[in-house]
């Protein structure tokens, strides 16, 4: 999948491609034509670096609702011939999960649509999987055949079909069609989910990897075979020095993490730092200064999982290098320095705003502690990340830090908030926003009434209105 494009964050298509609460205040005021041709673009063209971690389905299914909007373009998506070209669920994954949710509002089109591509789709299973929560028996039922259809009854096909049973995320409609009337197909599915239990019981008889007894010098061979081939194993080869290790060991370890080769030395940096050993600081100081792009990575995610004192204090050393080791050290600060640290961890976000962009990983990490800090001048900076960066998950993150620093936040982004694609964002607004703004109150109460929205995000909208709340 190609990185997206994503438009300036002034922009209709730009907002709506963030997920900002301001993309649907915008869009129910700008012409319906327009409004609905940037939602399409978004959901046609999933604006996400990060669907693991980055909400917008529900977003903008309820943005559809909104405007009432047709599903002409998802249709000519989902069945363009391009479908069978690009089987990449990220082509079409976002456009299914809308459908899900415009489904369970009640959208019977949306339905209509789920249920013919499950049947001739590329990306059937994931269709599957939003009808299995949505639909009735009767429309799972009639599914049965055409799924079924696209295995044949060969060797290979049964194969491919048990695995689909074994790895389906929803299994309703699998148990559904093991109980199905046509001996024909719950028979194939009975025995494709009885050929799936027993692959999973083969493969937890078979593990790979390590095995008890092994030396300390075989564990480093393991990381550096893995390195070798691409695959980093110092993370589980490290876990197993634990195992293995003794004190007697400990000379051979300090030598790997000295000049051992890169599998042998990023596993020995990551023991050394997990057990807070005194020399585990100067070895990756030593390691970022000499070694490979891999062990330089290594190093410094060994040392931001230290925890002690010792580790802290070589943090505010170390703040402000010109390197990866004092970003690193900004990080760690961020996260368990103390309010005298609170100018270095400022350093620290100014730097990466600047040095990289409103989307930088480290953000994530510096923001919350900015939050955690109290650091009241940086507001300005939190106010451009929320504003610029593409990552929802980020921007819940800074309008959190926003909370705790800046006093505007709850008349300010906090009523936006509450429009948000991601729910712990709504949740954090729901307990902020002032209820001043005719507003709020109104959304606070759709937003309770609501079922497709979270749990906790209406537990917080409970804390804040009643039955008899005025509406303004």
């Amino acid at each position: 999948m190609f990185d997206p494009v994503i438009a300036p964050s002034g922009t209709l298509l730009g907002l709506l491609q963030r997920g900002r609460g301001d993309g649907t205040l915008h869009a129910l005021t700008a012409p319906r034509a327009e409004a609905l041709a940037a939602l399409n673009q978004c959901v046609l063209h999933d604006p996400r670096h990060d669907w693991q971690v980055e909400n917008r389905s529900l977003y903008y299914a309820r943005l559809f609702l909104d405007l009432n909007g047709e599903l002409d373009a998802l249709e000519a998506h989902l069945f363009d011939p391009e479908d069978v070209l690009d089987t990449d669920e990220s082509r079409t994954g976002l456009a299914l999960a809308v459908l899900g949710h415009l489904a369970s509002y009640g959208r019977r089109d949306a339905l209509t649509l789920l249920r013919r591509y499950a049947a001739t789709g590329s990306n059937w299973a994931w269709a599957l999987d939003e009808l299995a929560l949505r639909d009735d028996d009767a429309g799972l039922r009639s599914l049965a055949a055409p799924v079924l259809a696209r295995f044949p009854t060969d060797a290979e096909g049964e194969a491919e079909l048990a695995a689909a049973v074994r790895d389906a995320f929803e299994p309703r409609p699998w148990r559904l069609w093991a109980e199905d009337p046509r001996e024909s197909i719950a028979t194939r599915v009975r025995a494709a989910h009885e050929t799936g239990c027993f692959d999973r019981w083969q493969r937890q008889m078979r593990p790979t990897g390590p095995r008890p007894g092994w030396s300390v010098r075989a564990v480093f061979e393991w990381a550096q075979q893995g390195f070798e081939r691409g695959a980093a194993l110092h993370v589980p080869a490290a876990r197993c020095l634990v195992a293995v290790a003794g004190p007697e060991d400990r000379s051979e370890i300090l030598r790997a993490a000295r000049e051992g080769s890169d599998g042998a030395r990023c596993t020995a940096l990551r023991y050394l730092a997990d057990g807070d050993d005194p020399e585990a600081l100067d070895l990756i100081e030593a390691a970022v200064s000499d070694g490979s792009v891999t062990v330089v990575e290594a190093a410094v995610g060994a040392f931001e999982r230290m925890r002690g004192a010792v580790a802290v204090d070589r943090a505010r050393r170390w703040a402000g290098r010109p390197d990866a080791l004092g970003a690193a050290a900004g990080r760690m600060l961020a996260c368990r320095g103390g309010t005298r640290d609170r100018e270095l961890v400022l350093a620290a976000l100014r730097e990466a705003v600047r040095g990289e962009s409103p989307d930088a990983p480290a953000l994530c990490t510096l923001v919350d502690g900015v939050g955690r800090l109290r650091i009241t001048c940086a507001a300005p900076i939190l106010r451009h990340v929320y504003r610029e960066t593409a990552s929802s998950h980020l921007r819940g993150r800074a309008a959190r830090a926003l909370a705790a620093t800046d006093p505007s936040f709850a008349a300010g982004f906090a009523v936006e908030c509450l429009w948000d694609c991601e729910e712990s964002t709504r949740e954090l607004a729901a307990r902020h926003a002032e209820t001043g703004d005719t507003r709020v109150v109104e959304r606070l109460r759709r937003l309770a009434a609501d079922p497709a929205e979270e749990a906790e995000v209406q537990t917080a909208v409970r804390s804040r209105i009643g039955p008899d709340t005025p509406a303004a």
